[in-house]
């Protein structure tokens, strides 16, 4: 049975990089009808708000990765708060003391400083000792932390699904705190102890954590557990190729779901931004689950494009029913089939309901008035008042091909006649097509802008 988690830490909100992640999790676990569960690793209690946990949760409903396991939703391992879990860290820390495998260290922080100043000076990395290794020290001796007592030889090799065969050596590493004294474990020790209660089959994190991967091998076969896979995933770079930050634009989530994205065409980029089938650029959710798989992830950065991302949104808007972009953007559904084509954002629909819509007469753009509602346009204008008058119960097709042959006597070109009647109706030169726009407004408020703009040309 596939087992795997997302385990953010709440000290910001669920940012693009964290959003992969969990969705790759998410979708492996959906792939092999496995458990997906959600684990808030909120040790670093300075900066862990409860704010930033309800972005995260908020982010996650909103992409729609539901959990089987963790807040909100409850399952057989909680809590799934780290700060709710100390009593099961002590546990294990006692347990792998008692098997040798770990010792209380009450070395202060002055004494460790002076050694890291000592291993400065003489221009080599500084490494703990094992001051307190053989010291036994009894539990409940002041101010002391649990350290993990690393092999000095040897090495740990594992294959990550992504990067390969990885390998560390022992001498490389020393014997590092894994609970502090007050309770509280590090990210090593905390991520493996709750992987563990957790049944944990698999992990697929970021590749900056590949440095912790053979600590907690060896923390793993201490506890007598079973190694789970690793998968660690290249991070996301901006265009400049350094990594995704606020300076590159929207990194959160959340950013993307205010600026009108719909969650479905974030999730297809995000997919697309490591991994690939083929050619395929446009996936449904559920093309994204029967695919998925990690051979085809890569294992260089990927680079954040904004107008990629764009361009693919706007692709979900034109290929979804327009019911379902009237539910997101509360137009009705009419208008919302008029925007398809053009919106690359839910907000461009919005705006354009309350722009050309809403008012009983739209806001006029001075550069479209002054070129388009003149003296010479107005008897183009009055004349298409009244085609418009005689036509509009009969559709807007019927009113397009009244203004045609209306264009065609005249000797004009269709947009010479109908601009005019565009910047009366809506204020603007550009809008959804016009006679749909006109009959979706009705004919009594359309004939009254119309006469407001001839008011303008008097």
């Amino acid at each position: 049975m596939v087992r795997v988690r997302f385990a953010p830490s709440p000290t910001g909100y669920l940012h693009i990089g964290g959003a992969r992640t969990a969705l790759f999790n998410w979708l492996w676990a959906r792939k092999n009808k496995g458990t997906f569960v959600l684990r808030v690793e909120d040790t670093d209690q300075s900066r862990s708000t409860q704010e930033s946990e309800q972005a995260i949760i908020e982010g996650m409903k909103w992409l729609g990765l539901d959990w089987d396991e963790g807040p909100v939703v409850g399952g057989p391992h909680a809590p799934y708060f780290q700060m709710q879990r100390l009593a099961t860290y002590e546990k294990h820390a006692d347990a792998l003391i008692a098997k040798g495998k770990a010792y209380r260290c009450n070395c202060t922080k002055e004494e460790l400083d002076r050694l890291r100043q000592e291993a400065a000076k003489e221009k080599r990395g500084f490494k703990y000792p094992g001051t307190c290794r053989n010291k036994n020290l009894p539990k409940g001796t002041p101010g002391s932390v649990v350290r993990f007592r690393m092999p000095e030889e040897g090495a740990t090799t594992f294959k990550d699904l992504v990067k390969g065969e990885i390998t560390t050596q022992h001498k490389e590493l020393q014997d590092e705190v894994i609970l502090r004294a007050d309770g509280v474990p590090l990210y090593n020790f905390g991520a493996v102890v709750d992987d563990i209660e957790m049944g944990i089959t698999m992990v697929a994190r970021g590749d900056d954590h590949v440095v912790n991967t053979a600590r907690q091998i060896l923390m793993y076969q201490a506890l007598d557990y079973p190694v789970p896979v690793f998968a660690h995933l290249p991070m996301i770079l901006g265009a400049d190729k350094q990594r995704l930050s606020k300076r590159h634009g929207a990194v959160s989530v959340l950013q993307y779901r205010d600026q009108g994205y719909l969650p479905g065409a974030l999730i297809n980029y995000l997919a697309r931004l490591g991994w690939s089938h083929g050619d395929q650029e446009i996936f449904t959710v559920q093309e994204l689950i029967e695919k998925f798989d990690w051979e085809h992830v890569g294992a260089t950065a990927g680079v954040f494009n904004p107008q990629k991302l764009e361009w693919l949104n706007q692709q979900w808007i034109q290929s979804s029913p327009a019911e379902e972009l009237a539910k997101a953007t509360g137009v009705p559904a009419a208008f919302a089939a008029l925007m398809q084509e053009r919106a690359r954002n839910l907000n461009e629909i919005r705006d354009a309901w309350l722009a050309y819509m809403v008012p009983e007469l739209p806001a006029y753009d001075d550069k479209a008035v002054a070129k388009h509602l003149t003296r010479e346009t107005r008897p183009l204008l009055e004349t298409a008042r009244e085609l418009i008058e005689r036509t509009f119960a009969q559709g807007p097709q019927a009113m397009e091909h009244a203004f045609r042959a209306l264009a065609e006597e005249r000797g004009l070109g269709l947009g010479k006649l109908a601009q005019p009647v565009r910047v009366a109706v809506t204020g603007t030169t550009v809008s959804p097509p016009l006679f749909d726009t006109i009959a979706l407004l009705g004919k009594e408020r359309t004939l009254r802008r119309v006469s407001a703009a001839l008011e303008k040309v008097k």
